[in-house]
């Protein structure tokens, strides 16, 4: 993994994530390139108004995404919230007009729930589709997006979002003491780190 100062310079123009826009695509279209994909992860396929985007994740991106996955999973264990793994939940909206497929996404309680309470975004590359106009239309209450280092938090308020200072899905979650694990050189130290640090435990640094 990165350290947090090689995140924050992280040049984030496309060579890493496989990005790819089609124009002027069918709602059939998009169900077509679906049902080609089949049951997998990746390429994860977006959808805005005819807009689709194709993107084949990187390794360095799938690590980002799973350990942040991680460190809200250990947090919810330790402080004995339900909770379900939807990994990248196909979504999609009435309408016919938005789809979307998070990096992670999570509901907490009820997990026959239509919608996630949470999607993870890891913007890795950039010159992405604007997935907040999507989720907007799909009811997720809220979106975390990754960048550079840091995770900025947003809410869906009046059918809209806006930037939030902390979770309102996981209250009491601090946003930058999760964040500071995720430069550890594995998942499990990561792991036992963010567990000792909800719980009180000095830290021990071995790096």
């Amino acid at each position: 993994m990165y350290t947090q100062a090689q995140y924050e310079q992280h040049d984030d123009r496309p060579t890493e994530d496989h990005v790819v826009h089609l124009s002027d695509l069918s709602w059939d279209d998009y169900e077509r390139l679906l049902d080609m994909r089949g049951d997998h992860s990746a390429p994860r396929i977006a959808y805005l108004e005819g807009v689709v985007e194709i993107m084949s994740p990187s390794r360095t991106h799938e690590a980002i995404k799973s350990l942040i996955g991680c460190l809200v999973e250990t947090y919810c264990l330790e402080r004995d919230i339900p909770f379900s793994v939807l990994g990248s939940w196909t979504l999609k909206s009435a309408d016919r007009t938005r789809g979307a497929e998070p990096d992670e996404c999570y509901i907490f309680g009820d997990p026959e729930r239509e919608r996630p309470h949470l999607a993870i975004e890891v913007v890795w590359t950039s010159g992405r589709i604007d997935t907040l106009d999507i989720y907007r239309k799909l009811g997720v209450a809220e979106i975390w997006y990754w960048r550079k280092g840091r995770i900025q938090p947003y809410g869906l308020h009046d059918e809209r979002y806006v930037p939030l200072v902390a979770s309102e899905v996981l209250p009491g979650l601090d946003l930058d003491l999760l964040m500071s694990f995720l430069d550890r050189p594995t998942t499990d130290e990561a792991i036992r780190a963010y567990r000792d640090a909800l719980r009180g435990v000095p830290p021990t640094d071995t790096r």
